[in-house]
């Protein structure tokens, strides 16, 4: 209603009145950017300083260079990189990785700053593969490894992983070891809360049901359980490298390498679905462009103590329901959302954040990838043969995830924390399986029946 009334008050007004109706939709369009930004960024840097045993200074400080940093790469992307609407923020991938070695400490007989240090020399050596990837021009080459049938068991395995992380976190447990009943109730009412204004809501209630979610959350929980605030940080302080110094723990360092490689596939994924939107083939410079800065963006991450960055495949699901396809709204919402972390205030205020909120919200939120992954197989015939090709990897990947690192303790040190990620292993078995074995040979018309 607000629309056709400032159209019509516009309507015979003359040419300015024209340029402030133009402004409005971007301006408003620009604000939803950074909600979406928002709600996507916000619980990274405070569950990975949580999980780290990060002090409240440190954990606002990276909260603070992750919203700095996040707007300033979407900017970049948009002006220079793939040249798309696509969100840049911390990858999925690296962020579950970091949980995973964080939550393996103790199997694997390391300290969680030997553990930081080991991820942040682990996470420059993949930035130095990326970039070089990018200026050489390697995207049609990469292409060809992460093929449709890696890309879907990457992402079947990547939602299995995040949803265990986020289930776990937002179950609050007592000093003695058992449920906290009240505060985990919170968290699955949230749950529910989520669900129902995503799936029942329309328009902007859908579209920003994580957000409200986050502020109800917040809010009743501080209500409940005023005592319970997560982190309260009155003072920031700046220091490099706060998960740890690099050192050459040789198992980590490989582990996050490896995962860092892995991580290009958001990007390939990303930019073919971006293409398919806007109905165009992608260029190859667009890949290149792109691959190039995530390098950078991975390699300065490394310092500040940020989890590693990727477009979002999952931007297309918002561009699919807001139809604002311009790249000028995005690029301003970029550019408000770096305006936040120049405030001080903003850092201490959101590393408050209940942790139990944040795993509740994302909970809901990355059930919508699994969603992607039956997607990305959809069409795809599967008889007793076949059924291998994704079975195999994605069934033997959430074993993995299952059981205790410990296990993996008599293999060699270097080794441990390569073998204990079930989502790497997955991929890898993956791209062996679609390396080595011609699956055409084996397709029928009939489709696999059990």
């Amino acid at each position: 209603m607000v629309f056709f009334f400032i159209r019509r008050r516009v309507q015979g007004g003359g040419e300015k009145k024209m340029r402030v109706f133009k402004a409005l939709p971007t301006s408003m369009a620009a604000i939803q950017w950074v909600f979406f930004i928002f709600a996507n960024t916000i619980v990274v840097p405070v569950s990975i300083g949580t999980a780290f045993d990060l002090s409240a200074q440190e954990v606002a400080m990276t909260l603070r260079s992750s919203l700095i940093f996040t707007g300033a790469a979407c900017v970049l992307q948009g002006l220079w990189g793939h040249r798309y609407p696509l969100m840049e923020g911390h990858s999925g991938l690296m962020w579950g990785l970091l949980l995973n070695l964080s939550a393996s400490a103790s199997a694997l007989g390391m300290d969680l700053q030997t553990i930081g240090g080991g991820v942040a020399t682990g996470m420059m050596a993949s930035a130095v593969f990326m970039i070089a990837a990018g200026l050489l021009g390697l995207s049609s080459v990469i292409k060809k490894v992460f093929t449709p049938m890696v890309m879907s068991v990457y992402l079947f395995l990547l939602s299995a992983q995040l949803i265990f992380i986020f289930f776990s976190g937002m179950l609050k447990l007592t000093p003695e070891g058992t449920l906290d009943v009240p505060v985990s109730l919170l968290s699955v009412g949230i749950v529910f809360l989520v669900t129902i204004l995503k799936v029942k809501g329309k328009g902007a209630i859908s579209n920003f049901s994580i957000l409200i979610g986050i502020v109800v959350g917040w809010i009743l929980h501080n209500c409940f359980f005023p005592g319970d605030a997560a982190l309260s940080a009155s003072s920031q302080s700046f220091s490099l490298f706060p998960l740890g110094a690099p050192n050459l723990e040789w198992g980590i360092v490989l582990t996050t390498f490896t995962a860092g490689v892995l991580n290009i596939s958001n990007t390939i994924a990303s930019i073919q679905a971006a293409g398919r939107l806007y109905c165009q083939e992608p260029s190859e410079s667009r890949y290149s462009r792109s691959l190039t800065l995530t390098g950078f963006y991975t390699a300065a991450g490394s310092v500040l103590g940020l989890v590693p960055y990727a477009p979002f495949t999952s931007t297309i699901g918002f561009l699919e329901s807001t139809r604002i396809l311009e790249r000028l709204p995005f690029l301003l919402g970029g550019a408000l959302f770096s305006l936040l972390g120049l405030i001080p205030a903003v850092g201490s205020f959101f590393a408050a954040m209940p942790m139990t909120i944040g795993n509740a919200v994302l909970f809901v939120a990355y059930l919508q990838l699994f969603g992607t992954a039956l997607q990305s197989i959809q069409g795809t015939i599967f008889n007793s043969n076949t059924i291998f090709r994704i079975a195999l990897p994605v069934l033997a990947g959430i074993s993995l995830m299952t059981v205790d690192p410990q296990i993996f303790s008599q293999l060699p040190v270097y080794m441990q924390p390569l073998f204990s990620n079930g989502l790497i292993m997955g991929v890898l078995l993956s791209m062996a399986l679609e390396l080595s074995i011609k699956w055409e040979r084996y397709e029928s018309p009939r489709r696999f029946e059990p």
